[in-house]
């Protein structure tokens, strides 16, 4: 196994060609207040798998693809259940 870092997060949008935007959620507690705090972070990534919205994803850290881009989805962990039912459907 090599030393790159790897972080688990939510697809969060697919729009573009080969990039996805990951949000990676940690949650800690404050060391002086110990009150439980939540924080994110949304990362792009590039995707040569498919990934849908909703998706729970294992990024892994790789070299500048562009301006933005320095992760690379690895593996999908969970699809998305989430089927969406059109409008027209629901009436």
């Amino acid at each position: 196994m090599n030393e790159r870092r790897r972080v688990t997060g939510f697809v969060t949008s697919n729009k573009m060609n080969k990039t996805v935007i990951v949000e990676v959620s940690h949650t800690f507690r404050h060391r002086l207040y110990k009150k439980t705090v939540h924080s994110s972070k949304r990362m792009m990534a590039h995707d040569e798998l498919g990934c849908q919205i909703g998706d729970e994803v294992e990024i892994v850290e790789s070299r500048p693809l562009s301006a933005n881009k320095r992760w690379v989805v690895e593996t999908i962990l969970r699809r998305s259940t989430g089927a969406e039912v059109p409008v027209e459907a629901q009436q």
